[in-house]
């Protein structure tokens, strides 16, 4: 059955462990915890990921000291509490046969808040700040430097006394570890500073203790193969700190990812979005580091399918291939591919929305492509319907696949409409845009869903009332979706005008000089001004938002914003549309009330946001069967809302 993957599907002994398969999901933030303790949300959570068939799960970062407190909900492991959580986690993997550990972690300055809000005393190795939080902080005094190594220690031995197969140090992405390795960061004089002996004394000073604690538990080290930070570690350097570190012989693995949190242009590497970021392109440096080092490499950045994983095991850039986001998306990833069922494979879009996206919002994880992820306690089974009913889905865009799909595998008669010749609806627009194309993705999987759960589609059809009466499903969804939303401003007749949508689809020309009215500060202004820029014209981005991508996720909206500079496309902001003439586009500031205007301007094309398709609602409101409405029929906003109503209305009817 695993013959496509003969490496991805062989064993490897860590320490006194065996790992059934190179698959991990590494240590990422859920915000599943309730107060600091883990729970049986988060163990419902990577339940699912063991049932999947992951050979490794890491839990996420566990504080290992107050001041180690950067969200004001992380994971805790400063005293007992956390023990009968991190048991609930270590039991459901275990049930499964996947091996288990949990991070300990402490941030150092690269910290979000204290708890009430404040602003957090932050420590550092020294008084040196980030760029990117814009903290301050304190060179650590000695006393609570102790702390901290005696905290990672007790964190350790909690964990693996819950169960857990051990534990693995976060060093990476510019946190306290990596401020006390980076010459450039660490400016202390006394002996954790100076040469990198002195440098390294606080992380072997914590390995140590992890290892008294911990016996012959699995210890492993996350590192960032290169910090792409100016200021940051660089590939040379870690290669150095981790065969010292090697050499010591108390790590069991070193598992290798990208970045710094303290620069915007390093935190990208976070979790790297679509667009410009290839698959497995952080594999070289795993291949850097396993040629330095005796013990085996994890590595991770858009591993995105069991085949990309087998490539580069198979190329010898890592022994276990970190796919998080993979297994986000779709957490039966590693059994459908050892059953030879890979074509039924979710695969990640690198979107970042619900994913890390909710997480620097503060809600819990989940996936725009399966919102079931994160509601694993909800949604994680499908039950069946009490009563088979005929439902009928007016409207083939991403909710109204994911609600046909829910629909019929609960063992509904589901017919979906579509009026168009294509499904996917907005969708397909996202995906023309300059490195948007993954998006596609979206309407992939979630039509091989439909497919497989054997809905009947009608393509080229738009439904009417007096259709649905005639017929009389048991229950209509209508996800009819959205249309451009219409403004009314002086001047529209005078001027070349144009709507997004039609500048994406080619149906429009845009002349050379170029202004762009955005009002939703989404993925469309930017990526319209991205295309016309790269068409030759003269592109100025107005937004009615602090910046353009204002409303989207940063790793998403920062590197875009990169290439908007490249480009030399003009960003203005904070600006309200107020009118336009035959070569000028009037705006009005939105804080100050002044004007502000836009000449020598050949066309206006506007992304003003979008209006709701609702029209059967009102004809239907007597209707004596089920009527339901999802997604941007329902309200503009995005795919991810229409998907997960897709769930939930698919789920109840």
């Amino acid at each position: 059955m695993t013959s496509r993957y003969p490496n991805l599907f062989s064993p490897l002994k860590l320490r006194n462990i065996t790992l059934k398969n190179r698959i991990c999901s590494t240590g990422h933030d859920t915000c599943l915890a309730t107060h600091t303790i883990p729970g049986e949300a988060l163990a419902a959570y990577h339940r699912s990921r063991a049932e999947g068939g992951a050979g490794l799960i890491v839990i996420e970062v566990a504080g290992v000291h107050e001041s180690s407190r950067y969200t004001a909900d992380m994971i805790l492991a400063t005293d007992d509490r956390c023990i009968p959580g991190y048991r609930q986690i270590a039991d459901a993997c275990h049930d499964s046969g996947c091996v288990v550990i949990g991070q300990l972690f402490h941030p150092g300055r690269e910290i979000l808040a204290a708890p009430g809000g404040t602003a957090p005393v932050a420590y550092s190795s020294s008084a040196t700040p980030n760029e990117r939080f814009h903290v301050m902080p304190r060179e650590l005094p000695k006393k609570i430097l102790q702390e901290i190594v005696t905290g990672f220690g007790e964190g350790a031995a909690r964990l693996t006394g819950a169960g857990l197969d051990g534990v693995e140090i976060v060093a990476s992405h510019g946190y306290l570890p990596d401020q006390f390795l980076n010459p450039r960061v660490n400016f202390r004089q006394d002996e954790y500073g100076g040469s990198l002996e002195g440098r390294l004394r606080f992380l072997r000073e914590c390995i140590s203790a992890i290892r008294e604690a911990v016996g012959d538990k699995l210890i492993g080290m996350r590192i960032s193969g290169d910090s792409f930070d100016p200021d940051g570690l660089r590939r040379e350097e870690m290669i150095e700190i981790c065969a010292a570190l090697d050499g010591d012989g108390e790590l069991d693995y070193f598992s290798v990812t990208a970045g710094s949190s303290a620069t915007l242009s390093g935190s990208i590497h976070i979790a790297a979005p679509m667009g410009g970021f290839d698959n497995a392109y952080v594999a070289p440096l795993g291949k850097v580091m396993r040629e330095a080092l005796s013990k085996p490499v994890m590595v991770t950045g858009r591993i995105t399918l069991p085949s990309i994983a087998e490539e580069v095991l198979s190329r010898g850039e890592a022994d276990i291939c970190g796919m998080t986001r993979a297994m986000i998306c779709d957490p039966e990833l590693a059994n459908k591919a050892r059953e030879d069922r890979a074509d039924e494979i979710r695969e990640c879009i690198g979107c970042n929305q619900a994913c890390i996206g909710h997480m620097h919002l503060g809600y819990p994880i989940s996936c725009i492509q399966y919102p079931e992820s994160g509601r694993e306690l909800k949604y994680r089974r499908r039950l069946a319907a009490p009563k088979p009913r005929t439902v009928w889905v007016v409207g083939g865009g991403p909710g109204g696949l994911k609600a046909a799909a829910v629909s019929s595998e609960r063992g509904h008669a589901v017919t979906l409409f579509e009026k168009s010749d294509q499904l996917g609806g907005q969708a397909l627009l996202a995906q023309r845009l300059p490195g948007r194309a993954d998006f596609g993705g979206l309407v992939t999987n979630l039509e091989k869903e439909l497919r497989r759960a054997g809905v009947a589609v009608q393509t080229k059809t738009e439904v009417t009332s007096a259709q649905i009466r005639a017929e009389a499903p048991d229950a209509v969804i209508l996800a009819t979706g959205a249309r451009p939303r219409t403004v009314e401003i002086p001047g529209l007749d005078e001027a070349h005008v144009l709507r997004a949508w039609d500048v994406i689809t080619g149906k429009e020309r845009a002349g050379k000089s170029v202004v762009v009215a955005d009002w939703r500060c989404d993925w469309i202004g930017l990526g319209v001004a991205e295309q016309l820029a790269r068409d030759g014209c003269r592109v100025r981005l107005c937004v009615n938002g602090m910046m353009p991508g204002h409303t989207i996720q940063q790793y998403v909206r920062d590197p875009w914003l990169g290439r908007m500079h490249e480009l030399g496309v003009e960003v203005i902001p904070l600006v309200r549309l107020h009118g336009v003439d035959s070569d000028t586009v009037y705006f009005q500031h939105t804080t100050s009330g002044g004007p502000l205007l836009c000449e020598d301007v050949d066309t206006l094309v506007l992304s003003m946001g979008h209006e709701s398709v609702c029209e059967l609602e009102a004809e239907l409101e007597d209707y004596p069967g089920v009527v339901k409405l999802i997604g941007d029929c329902l309200c503009p906003r995005t795919a991810e809302e229409a998907v997960l109503e897709g769930l939930e209305v698919g789920s109840t009817i």
